[in-house]
């Protein structure tokens, strides 16, 4: 089965939406703190989607997922780099994060189109 990932972070976006219409407090606490953290100091913002992207993989996050790996595409991440963060996934996670690390090779194929 293919996944559509267009389609999966269209309706993120959505539901994201959402959720800061509900609880806008939480929400834009959260975006301040993604936004601090993607403003580093000493790391370019394409690693540190990178990085995220590896964490959203442990965690077996299929939203972060591709979140971070279209992040990741935007901010000039090629296909070998994301196999390098795949790579560092599956070090730390084992074998769950092969199923994720997969989707996210599948995503990045679908967004570097």
């Amino acid at each position: 089965m293919t996944k559509d990932y267009h389609a999966i972070s269209d309706a993120q976006d959505a539901r994201a939406t959402e959720l800061f219409r509900a609880a806008p407090d939480i929400m834009r606490g959260h975006r301040n703190v993604t936004q601090a953290a993607q403003s580093p100091a000493a790391l370019d913002v394409k690693t540190t989607e990178m990085m995220a992207l590896a964490i959203a993989i442990v965690q077996r996050c299929e939203g972060c997922v591709v979140y971070h790996t279209k992040q990741s595409v935007t901010h000039g991440a090629s296909r070998e780099e994301i196999c390098d963060t795949i790579a560092v996934a599956i070090e730390m996670g084992g074998g769950p994060a092969t199923v994720y690390g997969a989707d996210a090779l599948a995503a990045f194929d679908a967004f570097s189109k």
